[in-house]
Parts: C-alpha cells; structure tokens; sequence
C-alpha cells in the first residue's frame, strides 16, 4: 500500500509537469498574432508572408508528431519533453537575431520540431493513462501559456518598443524549462497506481501506420482535427490585425482583447474539465460549436465594438472544449489498436490546419480586405459541423 500511495505522490508531481510543459507549448503560439504587424514592418513584408512562417514551423511540426510514438520510446517522454523545449527555446532566440527574414523563416522549422513531439507525446501519454477531465485541465495549461504569450508581446512592444524582447522572455524561458525535464527525466515512467488498472493500455499496441491509415474512421478524425485546429488558430493569429488594420481600434485595446480570446479559451477548458463526468463529450462537442457560430456570426455582424469584441471572447470560450474532448474519443472512434498511431497523425493534420487555414486567411485578406476573415471563419466552422456529424454517423454504422 505504501508502494502504491508513493506512485500516487509521483504521478501528481508528473501531472504538474505536463501542464507546465503545454502551458510552454501555448506561450510561442501566443506571441505571433500580435507581433506579426512589428514583424512584417521590419522585415517590409506583405500581410500573407505569414503564412510562410507558419508553414516552416508546420514542417517541423508534422515531422515530430508524425514520429512521436518512435521518439517516446526511444527517448523517454521526460527527455522527449527536455530536448522540445530546449529546440523551441533556441529558435525563438534566434528570432530575435537574424539579420533577414528568411533566416526566420528556417528556425521555423526547429520551432516547430519542438512543438510538434511536445504536443503529440503528452497528448497520447495523458490519454493512455488518464481521464477526460485531466485531458481538459492539460490543453486548460496550453490556453494559460496562449493567453500570456499576447500580454508579454504586448507589454515588450509598448515599453521597449521592439517585438523581439517578448521572444527573448519566452525563449529564455523554454531553455529553462528544458534544463528542469532533463533532471527530471527519470519520473515520466508511468507506474500503476491501483491494483486494479488495466494492464494494456492504448501505448502498448503496436499496430503498423499502414493497418491504421486503411481505416475510414482514421481519416474522418484527421479531418475534425483539421478543421478545428484551423477555427482555433485562425482566429488566434489574425484577430489583433482585424481590430488595428481594419476597424481601427488602438493597439492597447487589440492587445488586451486578442489575449481575451486566449483568456476565456483558458476558462472554457477548465469548466469542461470540471463537468467532463457529467456531460457526454458529444453534447459538449455539439453545444460548442453551436456557440462558436454564434460568436463568429457577432464578429462578422459588429454593428458596435462591443458587439465584435464580445463575439471574439464568446469563440474563444466556446471552441475549447473540443480540441481534448476530440483527442479522449479517438479510442471510441478509431478502436484501441489504432488510438496511439491516430493521436499522433490527428496532431499532425492540427500542425497542416495551422499553415494552410489561416495562411489561405492571409491569401484571401490581401486580396479582398481583412473584413473577409470572420466571414471565412464562419464557413471553417460550418465544415467542423458537418465532418462531425458523418463521423459520429460511420461510428454509429460501425456498432451495428
């Protein structure tokens, strides 16, 4: 009893270090939407250049993702989590250095090999041995981290005046964070905690990436995290231009409100995490994205401000459930021979939503305005709905 009260005490402090780990995962992520007109001024870049950014760090990002399962076991996921931080921490560094654009763009790539393994190794470790409400209260952590990120990019531009001391901060802190999973490295082996779990666990198959990928149910959920993943970010990373570019609104007021969006994603995750017992993940997925329309619709109407900032904080908090409640019915969706192969893929098609959605967002603002883009956001999530909806269809004709 003893024995097992102490892997108790251990998989707190293990819990603990995962959501530290996505709260780094989330700060980068938080940063980019509000430094990009600074950026793209000093380098005298067009508006959609950033979609070159975001698919160098896409690049990297479906690499590690891709490979997760290989690297986790071969590494350990404590080591795993220490070399992440430590390339994120270094390529946002060098950010701050490069004498060109381009050089920014390369270093994309090292950030997003970073993000990439982070992302997918503690999405399957958590799903494999915890619950849904612990799934929530993780990507709650990412959604802190996403939520700073605006207000230290912000904070670094209005009082230095340069968009590079944010990722000075950040960066300096994603190497210290790298230092402190190296020493604890040897703590991620995940031990039972009762006598009664279950022996086999989602990480002890070893289906090959060809049985999985025959699966229609494997694609289906490829393409919900797709289309999520780009209702989530698009908004994320074009909301501060929206509301300085093109409804004139002041820099500080656009800062504090696109860190709103982040700050009721934060809230919505840990509300989910506290009623993920109670109401199924369907329902949660349904009403959510119901009230995401919504909120999309006020952003798109904005016959006052308020109107249009209240419509960015209700997306926000709408949108956050479904992104853990998604990763902890992979199981339900796919089958348990195919859910750690399927997580892994479903965050690389999440790292392709993030350089292709709201890049083409980019592609279609410069040539029309940036007014299109609460439009476009409405038509991405009106798709989440439908791919939804077939795919609770083929898992219900599965059952039968």
């Amino acid at each position: 009893m003893t024995s097992i009260a102490a892997r108790r005490t251990q998989g707190v402090g293990i819990i603990l270090l995962a959501f530290v780990a996505f709260i780094s995962l989330g700060l980068p992520d938080g940063l980019l939407g509000v430094a990009w007109p600074s950026i793209r001024a000093d380098f005298e870049r067009p508006l959609d250049s950033l979609g070159l950014l975001m698919a160098s760090s896409t690049l990297g990002y479906l690499t590690s993702s891709f490979f997760s399962g290989r690297l986790m076991a071969k590494l350990g996921v404590g080591m795993l989590l220490a070399a992440s931080c430590f390339a994120t921490g270094c390529a946002l560094l060098a950010y701050t250095l490069v004498p060109s654009w381009w050089f920014m763009v390369a270093f994309g790539v090292l950030a997003g090999l970073g993000a990439g393994a982070i992302d997918a190794g503690l999405n399957t470790y958590i799903a494999a041995n915890y619950g849904e409400g612990l799934m929530q209260w993780l990507h709650a952590s990412f959604g802190v981290g996403v939520t700073l990120g605006p207000i230290i990019m912000t904070a670094g531009i209005n009082s230095f005046e340069s968009w590079r001391v944010g990722y000075m901060i950040v960066g300096a802190a994603q190497v210290l964070l790298a230092a402190c999973f190296a020493l604890t490295a040897s703590r991620w082996k995940r031990l039972p905690t009762s006598e009664t779990e279950p022996e086999q666990r989602l990480t002890d198959y070893r289906t090959s990436l060809r049985h999985t990928l025959r699966q229609p149910s494997v694609w289906l959920s490829l393409l919900l995290f797709f289309l999520y993943v780009g209702v989530e970010v698009t908004l994320g990373q074009w909301v501060y231009s929206l509301l300085t570019e093109s409804r004139g609104i002041s820099p500080e007021t656009a800062g504090l409100w696109a860190g709103s969006y982040w700050g009721t994603f934060t809230i919505g995750r840990i509300v989910a995490g506290l009623y993920a017992r109670r109401v199924s993940s369907d329902l949660l997925i349904r009403i959510s994205i119901l009230t995401a329309f919504i909120g999309a619709v006020m952003l798109a109407w904005n016959p006052a401000e308020w109107v249009s900032l209240l419509g960015i904080a209700i997306v926000g908090f709408a949108v956050a459930p479904i992104f853990p409640a998604l990763v902890s019915g992979t199981e339900a969706r796919v089958g348990a021979q195919h859910a750690a192969n399927t997580i892994g893929m479903q965050i690389s098609a999440a790292g392709l939503a993030i350089a292709v959605i709201p890049g083409l967002a980019g592609v279609l603002a410069r040539i029309f305005s940036l007014e299109i883009l609460p439009w476009y956001l409405i038509v991405t999530i009106i798709l989440l709905a439908v791919c939804y909806v077939l795919a609770n269809r083929y898992h219900e004709k599965q059952k039968r």
